[in-house]
């Protein structure tokens, strides 16, 4: 999210010396949790020297790193304000988003309670451990005033509470300073007893400070491990990049809440990161460093290297863009290799991930009903939104998914096609072209980057009319085959229904998810929520007796199945199928040793196979 400094006019007013207009005063912000215990904080807010007439403010109905419409003005009630002298003011509201105050005299100061129990990426919790504040969910705004600075005063519940935050630091351990709103909804805080541990890391001659801020409940013996884990993997992507960010205050900070009440989540900001989850390091065997990885790359890629359509970020309504299949999906690529480079995971666990991916893209059915661009602007739909009917689930499959297989698919193109081109090449070209300078790019920009990077012009074409503009997927086989990697069918032999989900409740079995055009459950006519009688002779009464009854046929079977739909007895025929799920898998595993060639290609592609504690 950029900002821009406040700045003094020169206005000459037809004089011979320039005249300094007066800086604006900033907006003030206090923020107390007397009332933690029930999840409420009070807010103020004063602005001063306004223009004259009534002053309408806002809450977010959207948040950066978010693509759906949230409306945190749910959460806000018993809104009073007065002005400079005291004096009560008016408020009208006229619509769920604002509130329009009228009869200042050039200054309003705005009173409020805030209820939030949900800490995640997008929402706020307060309560006795900590307060957790993402900025839209929390702060409302005057509108037109969005370039003044602003300063922050935070009144801890809890004594031992300290404020984690990119905020810039004023010299007072509670008051904080943004250069104007942009800035600061893009800028979470967590107040709380955490642990905090810092390192540095050099940029040519600069040097920029990482800090990890830990708020869990074990001891700092886990927490160091993770510190360590976390300096390995942030190596790594600083690697692919070559470069370091230009973090705003020479800072950037990870907030990590790793709780029981929290929700899993992670949010990437400029320069510093939300990272959330219920359970503990060692009880998730530090398996957060996946999402540490992923939202520190996103420090390049998206918070610098910026789809044009987000800019400048509009909190009043969902922010679109077609690109993020590259945003998003090329991230959730890196993430996990970024972790496995570093030693923090093994290959097996990296093709694991990656693999799955792939083959969830490439059964997909949503690739008959629209391109990564196209899934990339359904996001206003399913980012964490929220709807009351239900819709088709075979129309989409996720960006993040289909840009992380387009990821896995195009690095290996380039080693495969290119002399010493990979996709680190890419994404640094991007950083150098789009990033360093921060030029928003446009879709076109991205077919222009790998043309430039491969000199292969039609190359590029052809890939996005066919990837990125189109469904198709390349054949992965004979590339990964360079790395001493097989692709292979994850079940040969076993009958296929189709990807279903069984809900059994006592001895009643109904399909839990969407059939699935082209299955054998799909053509037999069932659907979800049926519950299945009987396949063939055998009564269908728990998950067990599906799993035998399937194990009993064979791919081509023709078999009745009995069910009920929505209070009708049906019986269609099923057809089963061979299953189309692949798998990736390293040769050695089959009894084949790698070639040496094969093994310095994966080597340079995946790092070595070392692993850390």
């Amino acid at each position: 999210m950029k900002f821009v400094a406040a700045s003094l006019a020169v206005l000459s007013l037809g004089l011979a010396t320039p005249v300094l207009a007066q800086t604006p005063p900033p907006v003030r912000y206090e923020l107390s949790f007397e009332n933690s215990a029930h999840h409420e904080a009070q807010v103020r807010v004063t602005y001063s020297d306004l223009a004259g007439g009534p002053v309408r403010f806002e809450m977010s109905r959207s948040s950066p790193g978010r693509y759906a419409i949230h409306e945190f003005a749910k959460n806000l009630y018993s809104l009073t304000a007065v002005d400079g002298a005291g004096r009560p003011l008016t408020v009208e509201r006229t619509d769920p988003y604002g509130w329009t105050v009228s009869g200042h005299d050039g200054t309003v100061t705005v009173t409020y309670t805030l209820f939030g129990d949900r800490a995640d990426g997008t929402y706020a919790q307060i309560d006795a451990t900590h307060a957790h504040l993402n900025m839209p969910a929390t702060l409302l705004w005057a509108v037109g005033y969005d370039e003044r600075p602003v300063t922050l005063t935070f009144r801890p519940y809890d004594p031992d509470w300290a404020v984690a935050t990119q905020l810039q630091a004023t010299g007072e351990e509670f008051v904080f300073s943004a250069p104007n709103l942009q800035y600061l909804m893009d800028s979470p805080v967590e107040i709380s007893d955490f642990m905090m541990r810092s390192w540095d890391v050099t940029d040519g001659d600069e040097t920029r400070t990482i800090r990890l801020a830990i708020h869990h409940p074990e001891t700092e013996v886990e927490g160091e491990l993770f510190v360590e884990k976390a300096k390995a993997v942030v190596d790594q992507l600083i690697a692919v990049f070559g470069d370091v960010p230009d973090f705003d205050y020479g800072t950037y900070t990870f907030i990590a809440d790793y709780l029981p009440q929290v929700s899993g989540d992670g949010m990437e900001h400029r320069n510093s990161t939300i990272l959330s989850g219920s359970r503990s390091l060692s009880e998730a065997n530090y398996s957060q460093i996946g999402t540490l990885s992923h939202e520190f790359f996103h420090s390049w890629n998206v918070e610098r290297i910026r789809p044009r359509e987000l800019e400048p970020f509009d909190f009043t309504r969902a922010n679109p863009t077609p690109s993020l299949w590259f945003a998003e999906g090329f991230t959730n690529y890196y993430g996990p290799l970024a972790v496995r480079r570093a030693g923090v995971s093994n290959i097996d666990a990296f093709l694991a991930n990656v693999g799955g991916q792939f083959n969830a893209v490439l059964n997909s059915p949503a690739r008959g009903y629209g391109s990564p661009q196209e899934m990339s602007l359904r996001a206003p739909f399913v980012d964490a939104a929220t709807s009351i009917d239900p819709n088709n689930p075979n129309i989409f499959v996720s960006y993040y998914t289909w840009g992380a297989a387009l990821a896995l698919s195009l690095d290996l193109t380039l080693r495969d096609r290119f002399q010493n081109v990979t996709l680190d090449d890419y994404m640094r070209w991007m950083w150098r072209n789009h990033g360093v300078n921060e030029v928003p790019y446009t879709p076109d920009d991205l077919r222009k980057g790998l043309a430039a990077v491969t000199g292969d012009q039609a190359f590029a074409d052809a890939f996005f009319a066919l990837s990125v503009q189109g469904s198709e997927l390349p054949d992965l086989q004979p590339m990964l085959a360079q790395a001493g990697i097989l692709m292979r069918p994850r079940n040969p032999t076993a009958a296929w229904a189709g990807p279903v989900r069984l809900q059994v409740n006592g001895e009643t079995v109904r399909l839990a998810t969407a059939t699935v055009p082209g299955t054998g459950l799909y053509l037999a006519g069932l659907e979800s929520g049926d519950e299945i009688v009987a396949l063939g002779d055998t009564t269908i009464d728990s998950q067990a007796g599906w799993d035998d009854a399937l194990k009993a046929l064979k791919p081509g079977d023709t078999v009745a199945v009995r069910f009920n739909q929505r209070g009708a007895e049906r019986t269609g025929q099923l057809t089963l199928g061979n299953d189309p799920n692949v798998e990736l898998v390293r040769i050695e595993t089959t009894g084949v040793q790698p070639t040496a060639e094969q093994l310095a290609f994966r080597t340079a592609w995946l790092g070595a196979e070392t692993v850390q504690p």
